[in-house]
């Protein structure tokens, strides 16, 4: 039963997002003067059908997944009136974009419901640890944020989000903060010590206590442990939460000594043996707010936009790390392994109430339609970004690139595409079955 409810709540949520971005392409190609022959909510054989005066026809499709929005002359060499290919360069440009900017406009309008409705976490400093180089350099409860090690920063996710890309190494750390109105910035080195760790990250706000991250070679990674693991129990001591995995961390620091751990992973309870690892650790020195406050109408809309800002640089850093080697392939996910996350999202988050699960779900819709939007830019064949990058390639040499050479071009990008589906497919099944 949980996991119909998972695929149904996916199924949503995809669908809601592949037809906000077909209903851009839409709506300006219908400005453009680019005549639609249908426009439809679903896919496969009609339910609903009706041509309008206009005459495009509007459908209700059988299979609940998105939509589509079918362009006269779209990938034929076609040049008659209203046309996709008889436009400007710069109508087919923008019709192109149009789909992946409405989803960043969809997550900027449920970003507005969340932080309407729960606040934002903005960059304020909540600790400063007395006597560490931050608090030397100057840094105090209470200032407010601006730059981190260069990246702008408005919310406490996006200083834990540059920490995560880039780890601290030793390097200086660079902070610009605004106290009492006046903008301040310091460096200094960040503070250091060795000891004993096992390598896993989590939310101490995480009402089941799941692994979020697993560095590669680190003690959890070599006993087998993998980011959506849940920790159950530590040496004896149960631990359902968060809160109870930290607790435990603090009261029980690692030593040389083995680990007995138990993890759930799909239900399945699975004991492990972890040696922890000697580490030299860095820290910043302080504590930034992951608390969400209230906000004004004002504060409201600007930091819905720091919202879609912060998705779309997550998204950037993470496709950074994967073609840097940061992060394994492995670790990335397909439609499976979405599923699988926003089903586990959902158990974890049903047990608080209807409000929790529905903001939740709704902060993942945002999560992935920034997603959706971002990759749909990339210049790959077959994708709008593929179309757009040929257009500015049109726009350089000032001349049409051949429809068959166009279309060889897409059709290689779409047989790639496949092909990675196939792959993330296959990786979401084996880290299911595993």
């Amino acid at each position: 039963m949980q996991t119909l409810i998972s695929i149904i709540i996916a199924l949503i949520i995809f669908s809601v997002l592949v037809l906000i971005h077909e209903f851009g392409h839409f709506i300006v190609a219908k400005k453009c003067g680019v005549v639609v022959n249908e426009f439809s909510v679903g896919m496969g054989p009609r339910l609903l059908s009706r041509v309008a005066k206009s005459g495009t026809r509007y459908s209700i499709k059988a299979l609940p997944l998105g939509g589509s929005c079918a362009m006269l002359g779209e990938d034929e060499d076609n040049a008659e009136e209203g046309s996709f290919n008889s436009k400007p360069l710069w109508a087919r440009m923008a019709i192109v974009v149009a789909g992946p900017f409405f989803n960043f406009i969809l997550a900027f309008l449920l970003a507005l419901i969340v932080i309407g409705y729960n606040g934002v976490d903005i960059s304020y400093v909540s600790k400063v640890t007395e006597g560490s180089n931050a608090y030397e350099a100057g840094l105090r409860e209470g200032d407010r944020i601006t730059k981190y090690n260069g990246a702008t920063v408005s919310v406490g996710r996006e200083i834990y989000l540059e920490d995560y890309v880039s780890p601290l190494d030793g390097s200086d750390i660079s902070v610009t903060f605004v106290r009492d109105g006046k903008k301040q910035t310091i460096s200094y080195a960040p503070d250091s010590e060795e000891r004993y760790i096992v390598g896993i990250s989590y939310y101490e706000t995480d009402p089941k206590a799941t692994i979020s991250s697993v560095p590669e070679g680190s003690a959890m990674d070599q006993a087998g442990v993998v980011a959506g693991d849940e920790v159950v129990e530590i040496n004896g001591t149960k631990i359902s939460t968060g809160k109870d995995l930290k607790e435990y961390i603090d009261a029980h620091p690692f030593g040389k000594e083995e680990i007995n751990i138990t993890v759930k992973r799909n239900n399945k309870e699975k004991k492990v043996v972890v040696v922890p690892q000697m580490t030299k650790l860095y820290s910043s020195g302080f504590v930034y707010n992951l608390a969400r406050d209230k906000q004004s109408v004002g504060g409201v809309l600007k930091y819905s936009l720091v919202e879609v800002r912060y998705e779309i640089n997550t998204v950037l850093k993470s496709l950074k790390m994967l073609v840097t080697g940061k992060v394994s392939a492995n670790e990335v996910s397909g439609p499976v392994g979405i599923v699988n996350v926003i089903g586990d999202t959902y158990n974890q988050t049903k047990s608080e109430g209807f409000m929790v699960t529905l903001f939740t779900m709704i902060n993942l819709a945002i999560m992935l339609s920034a997603n959706l939007g971002v990759m749909n830019l990339l210049p790959i064949p077959a994708l709008d970004g593929g179309r757009l990058f040929l257009y500015i390639v049109e726009l350089i040499i000032r001349r049409p690139i051949p429809k068959e050479k166009e279309g060889m071009i897409h059709f290689i990008g779409f047989i790639l595409l496949m092909v990675l589906m196939v792959f993330l497919i296959f990786n979401d099944i084996r880290k299911i079955i595993l």
